[in-house]
């Protein structure tokens, strides 16, 4: 019997190629902040805002922001000069809260920014607003469709996702909408948690973690809460 030695080697190649991509998908390491301090986030001293509370709901410990005035303003922005990029906060969006409330903004000297917002229906549903903004071009990006609404008073895994040339949204990792994006990597920054940098669009609810990724995660690499 004959042993095909050359198509042999080429599986094998192949084999080990789809394991060196399949390994280097599994090492992407996020910087991941855990809301369970007010005066902590990360190796950050945030600014306060009001006064944020840490609690725990359900499965998940965080930090809860009343709607009215509570916020963080955290120095620094992990997304700094990352052209590709992943963001997932893990939150509970209060049904009663503000209509348009902002829960992540981040942006830098360059007027690059990009925000993670709600917005609350008189059902007590949302649905999720993407945004992101090229402040040297003086263009943006808005993802939004009032059509996938999900119950508020819930846990949620949120994802924006950014791969170099369009942008991405994301809710228990089911992708929302996504178009065409040219952003500019931040040139340092800051990031708001619980409202606008400029202190305006505050959010009821809770935080409990945020993960930044150096890479544009599949969807199949997203987390979910099951919901």
């Amino acid at each position: 019997m004959m042993v095909n030695f050359k198509n042999k080697a080429i599986g094998l190649m192949v084999i080990i190629a789809v394991g060196l991509v399949t390994s280097t998908k599994a090492q992407i390491k996020p910087t991941i902040w855990k809301f369970t301090a007010t005066d902590k986030v990360g190796d950050y001293t945030p600014a306060i805002q009001g006064a944020p509370s840490v609690a725990t709901n359900g499965a998940f410990t965080g930090i809860a922001f009343n709607g009215v005035n509570d916020g963080l303003i955290i120095p620094a922005s992990p997304i700094n000069g990352w052209s590709r990029f992943t963001i997932q906060v893990l939150f509970k969006p209060d049904g009663d809260g503000p209509k348009e409330p902002r829960f992540i903004h981040f942006e830098d000297a360059d007027k690059n920014r990009g925000t993670l917002e709600v917005r609350l229906t008189p059902k007590r549903q949302w649905y999720l607003d993407a945004h992101l903004k090229n402040g040297k071009l003086n263009k943006a990006v808005t993802l939004i469709d009032s059509t996938q609404l999900q119950p508020a008073d819930r846990w949620y895994w949120v994802a924006m996702v950014y791969d170099g040339k369009k942008m991405s949204s994301y809710v228990n990792g089911v992708k929302q909408l996504e178009s065409p994006m040219d952003f500019q990597p931040m040139n340092g920054g800051q990031i708001a948690i619980g409202m606008r940098l400029n202190k305006v669009a505050w959010f009821k609810g809770m935080v409990s973690e945020a993960r930044f990724y150096p890479e544009a995660l599949a969807p199949d690499q997203l987390l979910s809460t099951g919901k």
